[in-house]
């Protein structure tokens, strides 16, 4: 038989141990705790990530599709503007023939032979290259159309004086 304080010592160990056993299974309890609790925000966060990821991705296509509308609408616009500027060259091609024809009626109106080359009917020549030429600034065009209509008008003006006074 055993001795009375070796039994008393073998449960007091197990007391120990059985209290270690308890407040490690508390400590224990509450890390579950917090891990349930992680877990639970876990899910939010990845379920926000989700629908953030779905968000992005209908955006992206809408970005897709604006991308795409903008081409189509850029194509058209600049098929538009090579038609003008070939019209426009054509026109001034056109309205270099009726200046040189009004020249001509103006000179033999007068009597007179054909004088020097008017240099009228070179500049409009030039601007109808340059409209089929690669596309430049509106702004400049237009101000130097104006200006050679200006011109034409004055030259115009003079021939009329001209044949006035004669």
């Amino acid at each position: 038989m055993t001795t009375p304080w070796i039994d008393l010592a073998i449960e007091g160990l197990v007391a120990v141990l059985l209290v270690l056993t308890i407040g490690y299974c508390i400590v224990l309890d509450k890390r579950l705790k917090r891990l349930r609790a992680d877990e639970a925000d876990l899910r939010a966060t990845i379920s926000e990530l989700l629908t953030a990821t779905e968000i992005a991705e209908r955006a992206i296509v809408g970005l897709k599709d604006t991308a795409a509308e903008a081409d189509r609408t850029l194509a058209q616009r600049l098929r538009e503007a090579e038609f003008f500027s070939q019209e426009i060259g054509r026109e001034l091609g056109e309205g270099e023939k009726l200046l040189n024809r009004i020249i001509r009626i103006t000179e033999a109106a007068r009597g007179g032979a054909p004088a020097e080359p008017s240099p009228v009917a070179v500049v409009p020549v030039a601007v109808a290259t340059r409209a089929a030429e690669a596309p430049r600034d509106r702004a400049s065009r237009l101000g130097e159309l104006r200006a050679q209509v200006t011109e034409a008008t004055s030259r115009i003006g003079q021939l009329k004086a001209r044949g006035a006074a004669a």
